[in-house]
């Protein structure tokens, strides 16, 4: 009986630690600010996947001519992605359809973008959609953006 409820103990202690350390993590990561909520589908084909796979919950953050994206259910202190201002070009943009209104946050918007030749999207709101394409636009004089 003992043994039972010192390992029950254990059990609960590692994942209130582990629970902490996580939303610690997420401090950490919005601490420096200029962060967003940020889906990300990585490497997509030309014909628009409407079937909700494929998709990476995160958070994106500004950080100079860069964007760093972190994944939302993981440890790592380190970007998981991270997109160069003057390599993004913009392709267009989308609301979601079928399966992806499921598996996207509510009132994401879609944007299509090829960053060094890899194809992805990025779902965000409209707020942010606003504030990433104002970044993009004010890339210092002499970068080539493309925002469509």
């Amino acid at each position: 009986m003992v043994l039972a409820l010192t390992v029950c103990g254990l059990v609960v202690a590692l994942v209130v630690i582990g629970l902490f350390v996580f939303g610690l993590r997420r401090r950490v990561i919005q601490r420096s600010g200029g962060t967003f909520d940020c889906s990300l589908r990585w490497n997509v084909t030309e014909k628009s996947d409407t079937s909700g796979k494929g998709w990476g919950y995160g958070i994106a953050r500004y950080s100079g001519d860069r964007i760093e994206w972190f994944r939302v259910f993981s440890y790592a202190l380190r970007p998981r992605r991270v997109l160069e201002r003057s390599a993004i070009e913009v392709a267009g943009r989308r609301a979601p359809e079928g399966e992806e209104e499921l598996a996207l946050l509510s009132d994401s918007i879609i944007l299509t973008c090829v960053h060094r030749g890899t194809r992805l999207e990025l779902a965000m709101s409209e707020d942010a959609l606003t504030g990433f394409l104002a970044w993009l636009e004010a890339a210092p004089p002499g970068q080539r953006v493309n925002v469509a």
